[in-house]
């Protein structure tokens, strides 16, 4: 009997030296071994956007309804994949749908109520409001998805209950045929920015394409122009120099009594288009405190990966700080989109991008906070928005700016003839 205790007690004791001996070296190994650790709270990009609303400053829907369904909304469905439709799915400027919107997290968009340059002088009027009407009648459609909103806190409380804080901009300042009267009405219908020019210049202000005809003669803003802008302010409208010239983002940024924005322009540094904004501009924005909210064309960024989008956010983000950036898309206005970033349902990508300073060709950047990123995400817009709505209330007892457009802005602008004599001599009669 004790020689049988005396064997049990040896074969435990080398039991144990044995479970010792193996299970050191595994304890070292999952030691050295850092791919089979856990990674205790690490952080992605995307997260920040159920923490802010994520605003983008430029969508182009409203356009692909008016082209594709001639505003006819009733029985067309945006509640679905529409790379499945038959017309919608082939075309190359369709990026928007609601269930991609949800995808990307997207929320607050400026839908953008957009015709173009050649119904200036015409009925640029008239289809304004058929594209403030078609936004409004899409947001309505869908209750449970979006929400009409026209202000900082309207974006908040749709943010708040789950929904697309829904607003309404336009796109060129031809669509208020140099009438002050038509600026009010469309505040009044609920437009919260207007885009000073599209690529047409107005009788009042000069558009991008003239910074790249060396014999043009630059009038920038207009005496009457700056009317525009003071209306603006007064009226609470956000003042939008995405499309305008070198010279007018400069005046604007000198006369304006609010901050502004660029709804989606890019960097000119990082790639020469006059659409782009230079350095001296961005550094005036900061002086602003306004904000330029990056776009992400191929034709404006200087190629279609979402290294380039990247490469423009960092750039800006070098000269301006982080508090005067966002994003603008440009979605829905555009034929080609960068690789990674094709639609609305790729911001988190982005995000995550952004978060873990890694290009897609493989090289590091310095990654952004979260504190940077909820400034890109959302924070930065509300910020201009809310001291656009201060400087509106600053100015309640200011009287509306009515003056009438000179004559001679017209005839300026090259779309009006110079009087005669004879004509004077009439009109005086």
């Amino acid at each position: 009997m004790a020689y049988k205790k005396t064997l049990t007690m040896g074969v435990l004791i080398l039991l144990a030296v044995l479970a010792v001996a193996i299970a050191v070296p595994i304890a070292t190994n999952n030691d050295n071994d850092n791919s089979l650790a856990p990674q205790v709270n690490q952080f992605f990009g995307r997260t920040v956007l159920d923490e802010v609303p994520l605003i983008d400053g430029h969508n182009d829907l409203p356009w692909n309804l008016y082209n594709y369904e001639r505003n006819q909304i009733n029985k067309f469905e945006l509640n679905a994949d529409l790379k499945a439709h038959p017309v919608w799915g082939p075309a190359t400027n369709s990026h928007t749908d609601i269930p991609r919107l949800q995808a990307g997290k997207v929320g607050a968009q400026f839908w953008v109520a957009y015709v173009g340059c050649n119904n200036q002088y015409k009925d640029a009027v008239e289809r304004t409001l058929e594209q403030i009407d078609v936004i409004k009648r899409m947001v309505r459609k869908y209750p449970q998805y979006m929400r009409y909103v026209t202000s900082t806190e309207g974006i908040m409380e749709a943010f708040r209950e789950g929904k697309i804080g829904s607003l309404i901009a336009v796109e060129g300042g031809h669509s208020m045929d140099s009438r002050l009267a038509v600026l009010r009405m469309f505040y009044e219908l609920g437009v919260r920015y207007m885009t000073l020019t599209h690529s047409c210049n107005t009788p009042w202000a000069d558009a991008s394409p003239i910074d790249d005809q060396p014999d043009a003669t630059l009038r920038n803003v207009t005496g009457w122009g700056q009317n525009v802008l003071w209306e603006m302010n007064r009226l609470g409208m956000l003042i939008d120099v995405s499309h305008v010239s070198h010279g007018v983002m400069v005046e604007v940024l000198e006369h304006t009594k609010a901050p502004v924005i660029f709804s989606h322009s890019s960097s000119y540094s990082v790639f020469n288009h006059h659409r782009n904004v230079r350095d001296d501009v961005l550094k005036q924005l900061v002086q602003n405190n306004g904000i330029i909210m990056v776009n992400f064309y191929p034709g404006f960024v200087g190629g279609r990966s979402i290294d380039n989008v990247i490469e423009h956010l960092n750039y800006i983000k070098s000269v301006t700080g982080p508090n005067h950036i966002g994003l603008g898309g440009d979605f829905d206005g555009v034929t080609e989109v960068p690789n990674d970033l094709d639609d609305v349902s790729k911001y988190p990508d982005l995000f995550d991008m952004l978060a873990e300073g890694v290009y897609k060709n493989g090289t590091t950047f310095a990654p952004w906070t979260r504190e940077e990123l909820r400034k890109l995400a959302g924070e930065n817009l509300l910020r201009v928005f809310r001291d656009v709505e201060g400087v509106r209330d600053s100015m309640v007892d200011v009287e509306p700016y009515e003056d009438l457009i000179p004559y001679q802005d017209f005839v300026d602008a090259g779309v009006a003839e110079q009087p005669c004599m004879s004509d004077l001599d009439i009109h005086k009669q």
